[in-house]
C-alpha cells in the first residue's frame, strides 16, 4: 500500500539543492528513468543560468533554496561539504514532518546532518557516482530515523538510477573510494587500453569503441552471472595463449598492486580529511 507521504513524493516533490555535476546528473537520471516528471524536480544553484538545458526540459530551476524546500518533500543535498551547514541553516525553518533529507555529500555524517537540521526527520546518506546521469550508478546508502517504507522509497528511487547497496555508515568513506573514485580508475584503465589499441593499429574512434564495450561487457558478466572475476578470466585464458601472456606481463609490472595501492591511497586521503 502506498502511504500518503509516498503519494506526495510521486506528485512533484524533489528538491535538489546544488546544481553542480552530481546534482545535475541526479536530475538527468530521474528524468531519463521516468521516476518522476521533470516539473516535479526543482534544482537550485547560485547561478541558475548554467542550468538552462534542464529548464528547457521542464525542470524548475532556481537560486532560492528556501522556496525549493518549501514546495518539496524529498530534499537532496548536493552542495560542497564546506557549504552544507550554511545551506541547511538557510532553509531549515521550512522543514516539516513531510520532509525526508538525502545527502550525497562526501564526509558529512548522519549525526552531522541531524545536528544541522535539528528536527526529527528521516536522514539518508547516499554515495552515487556520475553514471547516475545514464541510470548506471552504484549508490551506497545508509540512513537513520527512517521507517521501512521511507527507506524503501529512497532505495527504489536510486534503484531506477542504477544499483543500490545498503551499507553500514562506517563504510561510507570506503564506498566513496570504491564506487565514486572507482569511476575514474576504471576510465583510466580504458584510456590506457585505447592507447594500446592505437599502437597496435586501430584508429582512435574504433579503439575507443572496442575498449569501452569490452569493459562494459566484462562488468555485465559479473553482474549477470554473479561470478568472480577469476571465473570469467579462466574462460579466456588458454594454455600458452596470448591472454595469459598479457596478464602475466601486467602483473609483473605491478598492475593489480598499483590499482590496490591507488584505492588505499585515496581512502587514506578521504579518511585523513
Amino acid at each position: 500500500m502506498t502511504t500518503n507521504k509516498q503519494q506526495l513524493y510521486t506528485m512533484g516533490s524533489i528538491a535538489i539543492i546544488g546544481g553542480g555535476n552530481l546534482g545535475t546528473a541526479i536530475a538527468e537520471g530521474l528524468i531519463k528513468s521516468k521516476f518522476c516528471k521533470p516539473e516535479a524536480i526543482t534544482i537550485t544553484k547560485r547561478n541558475p543560468a548554467t542550468l538552462k538545458e534542464l529548464e528547457k526540459r521542464g525542470v524548475n530551476v532556481s537560486a532560492d533554496n528556501t522556496a525549493a524546500v518549501k514546495r518539496s518533500e524529498l530534499v537532496i543535498l548536493a552542495v560542497k561539504p564546506f557549504q552544507v551547514a550554511a545551506v541547511i541553516e538557510g532553509f531549515k525553518k521550512q522543514l516539516t514532518t513531510k520532509h525526508t533529507i538525502v545527502s550525497v555529500i562526501t564526509g558529512v555524517s548522519l549525526s552531522d546532518l541531524q545536528e544541522m537540521v535539528k528536527k526529527d526527520l528521516p536522514v539518508f546518506r547516499a554515495m552515487p557516482n556520475t553514471a547516475i546521469a545514464i541510470q548506471e550508478s552504484i549508490t551506497c546508502i545508509s540512513y537513520a530515523n527512517a521507517t521501512e517504507k521511507e527507506a524503501s522509497y529512497v532505495v527504489d528511487m536510486f534503484n531506477t538510477l542504477g544499483k543500490v547497496a545498503l551499507i553500514d555508515e562506517k563504510l561510507m568513506d570506503a564506498a566513496t573510494v570504491l564506487g565514486a573514485c572507482g569511476t575514474a580508475f576504471a576510465l583510466r584503465y580504458i584510456r590506457a587500453n585505447i592507447q594500446a589499441g592505437i599502437e597496435i593499429g586501430f584508429d582512435a574512434k574504433t579503439a575507443n569503441l572496442i575498449a569501452a564495450q569490452t569493459a562494459k561487457g566484462a562488468a555485465e558478466l559479473l553482474l549477470k552471472h554473479g561470478s568472480h572475476p577469476e571465473q570469467e578470466i579462466d574462460k579466456v585464458t588458454t594454455p600458452k595463449g596470448c591472454t595469459i601472456v598479457g596478464l602475466n606481463e601486467m602483473e609483473h609490472r605491478g598492475f593489480s598492486s598499483s590499482l590496490i595501492r591507488g584505492v588505499i591511497a585515496s581512502y587514506k586521503k578521504i579518511a585523513k580529511d
